[in-house]
């Protein structure tokens, strides 16, 4: 059997729901930290029963159902804590828990407290809600009620009537509730990310503006100075993008599985009021559009200032290769006045060979005369013409070889 079988079947069964019976209090806590803070965590919570190895865990705490999960940068916490009264109202944090996340309380992202009640003797205005919006869910087998307002303790309530759901189906239904919240608020964590970023890319966007001109005009900057000032934009950008990059994925991911929770509860109206699902997509689809297109505007500008550069280095090869032909022509120039130095020069020299061979064959003459050979000039000149001839010839021939070699 393959090593990792066991654990990735297992997978199938993670993440599992507490499954309980109205009446109850139901306490969900988020907090944001690494394993190494959730272990610490835990090991003070639930020492006894706790495997660092496990994503998720549940057991007991002062006798009420506690279910613990670790997620990649947040960790959860969910307590059942059952009644036999169905009157129930909005009541605070069991002490027992309370102490134990008194020092995490500084990570808390996210706090909900859902009343789990039956449909008999329902006072809805007892329960403080103001405005509140209102959802059919599971088909009809129960109604959720909640104002999306932080109460006084920190916490967002939502009140949940049960009608025609089991302890299986109630246990489901409430998971999904509670995980739209988590995740809803931990996909808007990038919002004052993006805020605080789009006052960046109006300064990168008009630097990048200010660099465009200055490639456009042909008497502009030095490329050089000008190739400096856009490598030190698009390192910024860069760098922004890589310190932006997660928190963003995380964003889309997060909303992916809002969303998909919504469609779950299989909604319907409740009289005239909004519908939860319809509350929560109104207000959370704009942060969520808001923080992508920060993140596209940032890829595109990231994109522009690569073209940019690319620009820079095409005008700047152009420049080089015309700075090369005319160099390559100045050279051309230069080639043919030596050619046409040197054939000067040898013009000249064969004028001068000519004039001392002359010579030399005038003293050869002189030489025999003064020796008693009778030989007349004209003799002379015929004799030593073609010897003359010859000799230059030869010297032409030698200097052309020369040169070809």
């Amino acid at each position: 059997m393959h090593p990792l079988r066991q654990s990735l079947h297992n997978e199938l069964h993670a993440r599992p729901s507490l499954y309980f019976d109205e009446p109850a209090h139901v306490f969900h806590l988020a907090f944001l930290g690494s394993e190494q803070v959730c272990n610490t965590f835990l090991q003070d919570c639930c020492p006894a029963s706790l495997d660092l190895k496990a994503a998720q865990g549940i057991t007991q705490l002062d006798g009420h159902a506690l279910k613990w999960e670790r997620h990649t940068e947040f960790f959860t916490l969910t307590l059942v804590v059952t009644s036999s009264s169905d009157d129930l109202s909005w009541t605070a944090l069991p002490d027992a828990l309370a102490r134990k996340i008194q020092v995490h309380l500084p990570t808390l992202i996210n706090s909900v407290q859902i009343v789990v009640r039956g449909e008999a003797q329902l006072e809805l205005s007892r329960y403080g809600f103001k405005d509140p919006c209102g959802s059919c869910v599971g088909g009809g087998d129960a109604v959720v009620w909640s104002d999306f307002r932080i109460s006084e303790d920190g916490s967002n309530h939502l009140l949940f009537i049960n009608r025609r759901l089991n302890a299986y189906r109630q246990g489901r239904m409430i998971r999904r509730l509670l995980e739209i919240e988590t995740y809803r608020m931990m996909a808007s964590l990038s919002l004052t990310m993006a805020k605080d970023l789009s006052a960046q890319l109006d300064v990168f966007d008009k630097t990048l503006v200010t660099l465009s001109e200055r490639n456009a005009d042909p008497a502009g900057s030095h490329a050089k100075a000008l190739l400096a000032d856009i490598s030190n934009l698009s390192a910024q950008v860069v760098s922004t993008t890589a310190k932006t990059r997660h928190r963003f994925s995380a964003t889309q991911a997060y909303a992916q599985l809002v969303f998909e929770r919504l469609g779950e509860l299989r909604e319907s109206h409740v009289g005239d009021c909004q519908r939860l699902g319809v509350f929560i997509e109104r207000r959370f689809k704009p942060t969520v559009r808001y923080c992508t297109a920060t993140e596209q505007r940032l890829e595109h500008l990231a994109e522009s200032v690569a073209n940019l550069g690319d620009l820079l280095q095409a005008r700047v090869q152009v420049e080089m290769e015309e700075q090369n032909s005319a160099i390559l022509s100045s050279l051309n120039a230069r080639a043919d006045a030596q050619i046409k130095i040197q054939r000067a020069v040898e013009g000249l020299s064969i004028i001068a060979i000519s004039y001392y061979l002359l010579s030399l064959l005038k003293l050869g003459y002189s030489g025999l005369h003064l020796l008693g050979v009778a030989l007349t000039p004209r003799e002379a000149m015929l004799a030593m013409a073609p010897l003359a001839i010859g000799i230059l010839v030869w010297i032409i021939l030698h200097i052309r070889k020369v040169k070809e070699h």
